[in-house]
């Protein structure tokens, strides 16, 4: 009779990730305005939070989502193709395709379930996917899911990237190179331009992952506004509606056959329940409010550049700016202590991020007073000595 193992494997990986300082918790929060979190009672100033426009806190937003429940319930009912897709789906899809000039768009229950799915979909077995070494772990999982032979590249690194492709590209079919528009731990950008001109050179497909710079970079479309138009050429577009827009959701934007092969093979699309009403009315309402608004736009980053001349840091190009500590323990104990002083700022270790390269993501947004940010600064730099 064979044992099971299972719970003997589950007490020893647990012992591993505590003795790393690696074990995580979650806590209950309430989340409120000028950036207040209540945790356990007390109140934080938050710097975590990837809400970078505030717009899930804003009253129109909110007033938007109460009318749709409202009126509509507070589900779906079934998945989109049943009786799930909610006409708001439509207006939110033809929103979302004119803000960033492309033909075609399609709204998924998360950016994560639109990695994994749009990937899978459309890699198959003797196709080869190259991505940034750092793209997020639902880039990875949707090219493991592909069963397409999978090569990392140097993180930003475009002549490696090349290079790649020189040595394998002419020994599998299809190609699609993968990265991030804006990378969520270090904050920094893709070199959008030269990865376009590559994929042209190999016959590549081009997927960038936008999460993090929908709604915040460039003309508020994203982060590849920030570049020459003529210059970039991405075949599909990932974005999430949990971000910037406050909400929740993805969503991919591509051409027409695109959309429509995604709507019949891609499984985190067909076997997933539709988004509540109430959820996609608000995300129309942040679109608006985001095209209308370029003020707010450019504030976290605004935020982030100020935060960074206080640490006299270099200057960053993403609301996200890290502070790389290194050893995990040393980061932990600094993230306590702001903990202590009222501050809320993440502790990133391995495995989210390499080894030896912990840090304190700090998360900027709108809403964040020039107060908070210094108050935040001279704490960071009296401990990082």
């Amino acid at each position: 009779m064979q044992n099971n193992n299972i719970n003997i494997f589950i007490n020893k990986k647990l012992k591993e990730i505590s003795n790393n300082n690696q074990l995580r918790k979650t806590a209950d929060v309430k989340r409120g305005k000028k950036n207040y979190i209540s945790i356990n009672n007390t109140n934080k100033i938050s710097f975590s939070c990837n809400d970078y426009l505030s717009l899930s806190l804003n009253k129109e937003v909110i007033n938007s989502a109460n009318k749709a429940t409202k009126k509509y319930g507070v589900g779906a009912g079934a998945s989109r193709l049943i009786t799930g897709n909610h006409f708001l789906y439509s207006i939110l899809e033809d929103k979302i395709k004119k803000f960033k000039k492309v033909p075609a768009c399609s709204v998924f229950g998360s950016g994560f379930l639109a990695n994994i799915g749009v990937i899978s979909a459309i890699m198959k077995k003797g196709d080869l996917i190259v991505l940034d070494e750092f793209s997020h772990a639902s880039t990875f999982l949707g090219a493991k899911l592909s069963s397409a032979k999978v090569i990392k590249f140097k993180h930003n690194d475009e002549k490696n990237l090349e290079n790649i492709l020189i040595e394998n590209r002419k020994n599998f079919n299809n190609c699609m190179i993968l990265t991030e528009g804006v990378f969520s731990m270090d904050g920094d950008i893709s070199p959008q331009e030269k990865i376009s001109s590559i994929k042209k050179k190999y016959n590549a497909l081009f997927l960038l992952d936008d999460a993090h710079g929908f709604g915040v970079l460039g003309n508020g479309s994203g982060s590849n506004t920030i570049f020459n138009k003529k210059k970039i050429d991405i075949d599909i577009y990932i974005g999430t509606l949990s971000k910037a827009i406050g909400a929740y959701g993805g969503f991919v934007c591509g051409n027409k056959n695109l959309i429509k092969f995604i709507l019949n093979r891609c499984r985190s699309q067909i076997y997933t329940t539709g988004l509540p009403p109430g959820i996609i009315a608000s995300c129309i309402k942040s679109i608006d409010i985001i095209k209308k608004n370029k003020k707010l736009i450019k504030k976290p980053l605004e935020n982030a550049i100020y935060f960074s001349r206080l640490l006299e840091r270099k200057l960053p190009v993403s609301p996200i700016v890290p502070i790389i500590i290194g050893d995990e323990k040393k980061t932990l104990t600094i993230s306590k202590l702001l903990y202590k002083k009222g501050f809320l700022v993440g502790a990133i270790r391995p495995p989210t991020v390499p080894i030896n390269t912990s840090r304190l993501r700090v998360a900027f947004n709108a809403t964040h007073t020039k107060k908070q940010i210094e108050e935040l600064a001279f704490i960071i730099k009296k401990n990082l000595n």
